[in-house]
């Protein structure tokens, strides 16, 4: 009979950027908390999205290793760098192996290309050194000590060429920035019909008949629902398409959401977004 699975989520507090100007609501420029989730069986672990900075990843390797857990594998749902930056040094020091989709490593490669002029910008001297390590995802699936742990491919979210981890076993998904919990949602790359996407990505998700989720970026106050933060996820999408269609300037979109969703963790996500999306 096969071990029962666990899972156990870290929050790495939101990292102010390295810049002057401040959002319109006054808060500083900071970039969103990231959840770095665990599933473990008795002897071996799998991790979910590795940190960003040289202090999280550190931080991350203790957490793991305090577990007393052997890491097997570290899987990356998307190409963002804040979700895979510390991955070699953590398969490094923990001899596990970096997995990905084929198409959210390409995207691992873009970010990698950018580095230099987005990421150590607002960040610098704080990444670590690294390369893309990750290996396409074989066969779709992860073993962990005779349970399968499945990779969706959804397509576009907050970025392109975005996966899921499905966890049958524990009726869990660990969903990347598919879904978000508590945090403005990164619209940056909403141009065209990513909207659409996205809310086409929730359903996929939505369709696996999850009980947990664990978003990318979530308020460590808040608990992993899936009903509640799938739905609260397509609602601010929904709103952001129909106030994109009804406000002019990037502020009055900012501030027409923000009095919407006025409890939402790090209006300068939102923000951001909007100045992308307001040229």
């Amino acid at each position: 009979m096969f071990d029962k699975l666990s899972y156990d989520v870290f929050i790495a507090d939101p990292v102010p950027q390295d810049v002057t100007d401040l959002v319109p609501n006054g808060d500083k420029r900071m970039f969103s908390p990231l959840s770095i989730t665990l599933v473990s069986g008795d002897r071996d672990a799998v991790l979910v999205d590795p940190p960003m900075t040289i202090a999280q990843t550190a931080a991350v390797g203790d957490w793991v290793e305090s577990t007393g857990k052997n890491l097997t594998h570290i899987f990356v749902t998307h190409g963002h760098g804040d979700h895979w930056f510390g991955s070699a040094e953590l398969a490094e020091r923990f001899g596990a192996e970096v997995v990905a989709t084929a198409g959210t490593i390409e995207q691992m490669h873009r970010n990698l290309a950018i580095r230099e002029f987005f990421w150590d910008a607002l960040f610098p001297g704080q990444i670590p050194a690294t390369d893309v390590v990750a290996t396409e995802v074989a066969g779709g699936t992860i073993g962990l000590e005779g349970h399968l742990l499945t990779v969706v491919d959804v397509g576009h979210t907050d970025t392109d060429d975005t996966s899921v981890l499905h966890v049958p076993d524990l009726d869990l998904v660990v969903a990347g920035d598919v879904i978000y919990n508590g945090v403005h949602q990164f619209l940056r790359e909403a141009q065209g019909d990513g909207i659409g996407a996205w809310l086409d990505a929730i359903d996929t998700v939505e369709s696996l008949r999850p009980r947990l989720v664990v978003a990318g970026h979530k308020d460590k106050g808040l608990d992993d629902d899936a009903e509640r933060t799938v739905r609260e996820t397509r609602e601010y999408l929904l709103a952001a398409r129909t106030l994109l269609a009804e406000e002019t300037t990037a502020l009055g979109f900012f501030n027409a959401m923000l009095d919407r969703f006025p409890t939402r963790l790090n209006p300068g996500a939102l923000w951001g977004g909007a100045t992308a999306l307001y040229p």
